[in-house]
């Protein structure tokens, strides 16, 4: 390679100047001569090519905005003419590279300059790396070449083997910048000019691949989008020809969002929401799954019944009478639902619909026993105020967005169940029950009692709001009844909310009644018998319900109902019984066996529980309804047994501290009460509450074993048809307690005729049936005293019988 210290030409040449434009040895190029310095330099150049052999010359340089290249190319004007267009111009041919040096003066209008030129040669042959260099830049511009078609210009440029002519001739490439071809002139070392002129080839080619590869991409999107939209089109085309085919009416009015939306007759909100949806859904694409769950949520809303209600049955007396029909007994319930319809009807009559955006919806808490009725009750209540029904059970619910409903970011999202409910319904004041609010759970999902709060709240479900809906929605026209066993497992902040009302379970005759009027036809209907074929007399009915089942309600009792009546076609298929048939009390026994609850007052003195000292009857009220509590008392062998007290049947804390509580009162009072108090300080006390297995705990059993004790030292048999509830203080008062109705119902079903309670529990006799007190003797009490007194049958002959021993 030639050094640039070689021998130099100077040169004198007429500058022809290249706005934004380069000229590189070897090009040829036409120059338009009606600009006034391209044609001045032209005419320079043969003005002073008369006086010298040879084709006029000039010199090019490029003038980059304004400012003139160190560097420029000599250039021959090889033939002056017209170029295509008609204008004068001039072709002009690219020679070699010139370093410009001081202006001089010449001959014309344009500027002369003083030039040499510069050697450009490379010796031959040419090193491995330069012809690697030559060979690759023919590759690459070859490859280039033949993208565009240009398959003459490849064998020129095969042909070429001179490194600066190869590296100049990239200066035909279009993607060339100028100040890249700026870059090409300037530089004069041919083999750096051939390593440059690659690269740049390179990158180029590089970037034409990634634009390639994303208009293929781009596409092959729009021909797949255009294939789509085809067979789209064409698919509604097939359906719109079955649907014609199969005399259906066009169902593009159906898909029309917007249209169902205006058309609907929607709060004001909820349209508004509706219509940003829609807008949504027609700016998303079909392939987005956004708009399958914009979709979803359209349907749900066009499907809520947001301005559907029902008229209220404002006859009270048909109402009530509705209510007496389908169930017997629930006083509390009758009395609270007409009310309500009276207050409705008042309110309506008034124009007092809608106060403060509130209706006059109710929330009642229905809580009792199993099989008291309080489900099939809101049944009743539907049909007796010509409402809507809907149950929902919330036995076993543990997720918070079971009522409240999903977040629509999740897939598969639905509304909670309030909503699901109200669209069930088809109306947006029916009648909702919650089913077992008492049995609902919670977990790390939510706590699904604490999402209800803000449904059964009056003063705020007129603006309930929904995860997945997420608009308002009015449930404060809903009658909400909520049904649970106990009390104690509903939230208190919840319970707040409702209206208590409690269903202590049904007595004797009730059941009698239900039996009769409701559990017999519809037994009857699924054994296949009709009424004529088979009767069952009252005091069959009455036995069933006295003797064979002890429960509150009368699911126990159905299925003896329905047991007694598949036994009588079960004989009558075999031919052992002719109908029609009575079923009589003596006819129970040997259809359906002896009965499992006979009252500890109709068996054998002997036998009764109570026939040895230290045994009394309670009170006591489980999930189930009242039940009859007894407790046992017995004292340690004095030189086996360890002195305290030993309770078993297990107790509860509470219980376990009456215990303490009523041992204390008979040591410190015994000699008053005539006990002797010396076996309580040196022989063990044990108490025992039969059913062991079964969990037991409250105060009400401090009087029980009070007696029960007192029973034991002083060898009085407590009587047997006497049972009692009640706290005992340690200065033995009879404190007050809870669930009188249900432990008095219960002492009724048991047999019992003398029940003691609390004296300040008196006023709760008012809720307890008048049949039911009727038949027992009541006695109110203050005191420990006045309970032994009543409980504790008299000494016999004065001898005082033996006191029984723990082993």
């Amino acid at each position: 390679m030639a050094a640039e210290s070689a021998a130099f030409t100077p040169l004198t040449l007429p500058v022809l100047p290249l706005d934004d434009e380069v000229v590189l040895p070897g090009m040829v190029v036409p120059l338009d001569l009606s600009d006034a310095e391209v044609r001045a330099a032209v005419e320079a150049a043969q003005a002073a090519a008369r006086s010298e052999p040879g084709k006029p010359r000039v010199l090019l340089v490029p003038r980059i905005d304004g400012t003139h290249a160190a560097t420029g190319v000599l250039g021959t004007v090889e033939q002056v003419g017209r170029l295509a267009d008609g204008d004068p111009g001039a072709l002009i041919r690219g020679r070699g590279r010139v370093r410009i040096g001081a202006g001089t003066t010449g001959p014309g209008a344009a500027l002369w300059v003083e030039g040499t030129r510069v050697d450009e040669t490379v010796p031959d042959p040419l090193p491995g790396q330069v012809a690697e260099l030559v060979k690759e830049y023919k590759a690459l511009a070859t490859a280039w070449l033949r993208k565009r078609g240009a398959w003459q210009v490849v064998d020129r440029v095969q042909a070429i083997d001179d490194v600066s002519a190869l590296a100049d001739n990239s200066g035909y490439s279009p993607f060339l910048t100028t100040e890249q071809k700026v870059e090409l002139l300037e530089t004069t070392d041919p083999v750096a000019r051939l390593k440059l002129a690659t690269q740049q080839l390179r990158d180029h080619l590089a970037e034409q691949d990634v634009a390639e590869t994303i208009a293929k991409d781009v596409q092959e999107g729009v021909d797949k989008q255009q294939r789509e939209f085809l067979l789209r089109r064409q698919l509604e085309a097939v359906r719109k020809e079955l649907r014609e085919i199969n005399g259906e009416q066009d169902g593009e009015e159906s898909d029309d969002y917007r249209a169902r939306v205006e058309a609907a007759d929607l709060p004001e909100k909820v349209r508004e929401a509706a219509l940003k949806e829609v807008d949504k859904l027609e700016r998303s694409s079909d392939q987005s799954p956004e708009g399958s769950w914009i979709r979803t949520w359209l349907d749900t809303v066009l499907e809520m019944p947001w301005s559907e209600r029902t008229e209220d049955a404002y006859d009270i007396q048909g109402a009530q009478a509705v209510l007496d029909a389908e169930h017997a007994g629930l006083e509390d319930v009758k009395e609270r639902i007409t009310e309500y319809l009276a207050v409705r009807k008042r309110r309506g009559d008034r124009g007092l619909g809608v106060v403060g955006g509130r209706r006059g919806g109710a929330v009642l808490a229905l809580v009792g026993p199993p099989g008291v009725g309080k489900t099939s009750l809101g049944e009743s209540v539907a049909h007796a105020m010509g409402r809507k029904f809907v149950r929902v059970a919330l036995g076993g619910v543990r997720d918070e967005a079971e009522i409240r409903g999903h977040r629509r970011t999740y897939v598969g999202a639905l509304p909670g169940r309030i909503v699901r409910a109200i669209k069930e319904a088809g109306s947006m004041n029916p009648v909702v029950l919650l089913d077992e609010i008492d049995k609902v759970g919670s977990d790390f999902r939510g706590d699904p009692a604490a999402a209800l709060l803000e449904v059964l709240d009056p003063a705020q479900n007129h603006t309930f709001r929904d995860h997945y809906l997420e608009v308002e929605l009015d449930l404060s026209d809903v009658v909400f009844l909520a049904t649970a066993n106990v009390l104690e497992a509903i939230p208190e902040a919840l319970l707040d909310r409702m209206e208590l009302v409690r269903l202590d379970g049904y007595t004797e005759d009730e059941k009698v009644v239900i039996a009769r009027d409701h559990l017999l036809p519809r037994q009857l209907e699924r054994a296949g018998l009709d009424a004529d074929e088979v009767t069952v007399d009252e005091g069959a009915l009455r036995r069933l319900a006295g003797e064979y089942t002890r429960e509150a309600g009368v699911r126990t009792l159905e299925r003896s109902v329905a047991r007694l009546l598949r036994k009588v076609a079960a004989q009558h298929e075999l031919g052992e019984r002719e109908l029609p048939f009575t079923v009589t009390e003596a006819d129970l026994r040997g259809l359906i066996g002896r009965p499992h609850h006979v009252p500890e007052s109709a068996q054998d003195p002997a036998e009764r529980r109570t026939a040895v000292p230290g045994v009394a009857t309670g009170l006591a009220v489980t999930g189930a309804g009242g039940d009859v509590l007894y407790v046992e008392a017995s004292l340690a062998d004095p030189e086996t047994g360890a002195a305290g007290l030993t309770l078993t049947g297990q107790l509860g804390d509470v219980m376990k501290e009456s215990a303490q509580i009523a041992l204390s009162f008979l040591r410190s009072h015994g000699a008053e009460l005539e006990l002797p108090v010396g076996d309580l300080k040196d022989r063990g006390a044990h108490i025992h509450f039969p059913a062991g297995a079964v969990p037991k705990d409250g105060p009400s059993a401090g009087v029980t074993m009070t007696t029960a004790l007192a029973s034991l030292l002083s060898g009085r048999l407590v009587r047997t048809d006497v049972a009692m509830t009640g706290e005992v203080s340690l200065t033995g008062r009879v404190l007050p307690i809870g669930g009188v109705k249900q432990k008095l119902l219960a002492a009724h079903r048991a047999g019992i005729t003398t029940v003691i309670i609390p004296k300040r529990n008196e006023p709760d006799l008012d809720d307890v049936p008048a049949q039911v007190l009727d038949k027992l003797d009541v006695h109110a009490v203050t005191d420990v005293r006045q309970v032994l007194e009543l409980a504790l049958a008299p000494a016999t002959n004065g001898a005082k019988p033996e006191v029984p021993v723990a082993a």
